[in-house]
């Protein structure tokens, strides 16, 4: 099809409607009546041969060819508003941006609460989503758009900018009474029983996450690859099934620590290849001066980066 053909205010309509999942909604948005935005989703379900959109329940589901075009036409609307404004000032509280974040999931636990507070105070329009990429995707997305900001312990995403937030390092977590961390409560202090330590952790038997290569290759380091009994999807789990089991898991410190501080968890800090780690947002240089971007860097950089460097 050729754009000349095309209202463009009908992708602002398809915006409104894929966002919110529903027709009614997005006319409201758009000051529009309901009838006018169903008639101009008749037009452009018309010209690009696809119903977009399919009934479901109270609003609207959107269709494949409608999910592979929302993103293009987020990027594309944002892109025009941005050169339309390039001479204003960014105000978040009037913005109604859609912002997305890559996050893994124990990032999503340790960085969102703050960062949806502080949105809700300084830009309560703005919506924010986390869409977690594999490593080697990251620089790419972040690139196109389909990324904004991508928060981690990233050392290869590959050209992007970055800002270091926290420094951290990988603990091993057990239950509270497990044997080894008693042991390690009675000689940790003790310089001639570091050796017995040594081998009280190499007794442990392992729980890891199959995305967090770091903690798998200290593991291998180690040569304690054989000592892995569990292996699952996400971090969240494993707290729940540490307590219960006598299994350990080596997880970031600045994580740990709230589930050892929640009782009936014991955190212990041994020497460790790879143990220390730094967490940086990093960003796109197509997308260093967007206003609306800058200031998101701002705040992210401004709740996080003066987090204490653990000892």
């Amino acid at each position: 099809m050729n754009i000349k053909n095309l209202d463009l205010n009908l992708l602002r309509l398809f915006d409104a409607v894929w966002r919110t999942r529903s027709v009614s909604l997005a006319a409201q948005q758009l000051g529009m009546s309901q009838p006018a935005a169903s008639q101009g989703l008749a037009r452009l379900r018309a010209v690009l041969g696809d119903a977009l959109f399919e009934r479901s329940g109270a609003g609207v589901r959107p269709t494949p060819r409608a999910d592979r075009l929302a993103q293009a036409v987020q990027l594309a609307l944002g892109t025009i508003e941005d050169a339309l404004n390039v001479s204003q000032v960014f105000d978040p509280q009037r913005s109604a941006r859609v912002l997305r974040v890559h996050l893994s999931d124990i990032g999503e636990a340790r960085f969102l609460p703050e960062l949806v507070l502080e949105l809700q105070r300084q830009a309560p329009g703005i919506r924010l989503e986390t869409l977690p990429l594999p490593h080697d995707r990251i620089a790419q997305a972040l690139d196109s758009g389909q990324l904004d900001l991508a928060i981690g312990f990233l050392p290869e995403v590959g050209d992007t900018l970055a800002q270091p937030l926290l420094s951290d390092r990988y603990v091993v977590l057990m239950r509270q009474g497990h044997p080894v961390a008693q042991r390690w409560s009675r000689l940790q202090n003790d310089r001639a029983a570091s050796a017995d330590l040594q081998e009280g952790l190499s007794e442990l038997e392992f729980a890891a996450v199959r995305t967090h290569s770091d903690t798998l290759r200290i593991l291998e380091l180690m040569h304690w690859q054989h000592r892995l009994r569990l292996t699952v999807s996400h971090f969240l789990s494993l707290p729940g099934i540490v307590r219960s089991s006598d299994l350990a898991v080596l997880m970031p410190r600045n994580f740990a620590q709230g589930f050892a501080e929640a009782g009936a968890l014991a955190l212990i800090e041994p020497e460790l290849p790879l143990r220390d780690f730094t967490v940086s947002m990093h960003w796109s240089a197509r997308f260093d001066k967007d206003p609306c971007l800058q200031w998101l860097r701002s705040t992210v950089s401004h709740l996080f980066c003066h987090t204490p460097v653990n000892a």
